[in-house]
């Protein structure tokens, strides 16, 4: 006789709204995902960045203390920062589509 097989998946089920189906839906679609893979992620996202929030960092002493020393030191420009915000923006420029 066969034995019965334990099932590994359980049901999760929620009461939504058209809209929020609408919405995931589209969402979903322009993921290539189905509606329960698309939830499925994001639900399991949401909960890991809130479990992350809570766990603490533990670092031996000598850690610490350099890691207290990288934060006490000035900030320093980042070359590749710098430029970023030399450069007007592309709606800003004359070559814009939208031009003024």
């Amino acid at each position: 006789m066969p034995r019965a097989t334990e099932r590994k998946e359980r049901s999760f089920s929620m009461r939504l709204s058209e809209a929020d189906i609408a919405i995931i839906d589209r969402a979903a679609a322009r993921r290539g995902r189905s509606r329960t893979d698309f939830v499925r992620g994001a639900a399991v996202r949401a909960a890991e960045d809130v479990l992350m929030e809570t766990v603490p960092i533990q670092m031996r002493a000598a850690g610490f203390k350099a890691f207290m020393a990288a934060l006490s030191k000035p900030a320093g420009a980042v070359p590749e920062m710098v430029e970023l915000f030399r450069r007007a923006a592309p709606w800003e420029t004359s070559g814009s589509k939208t031009g003024k």
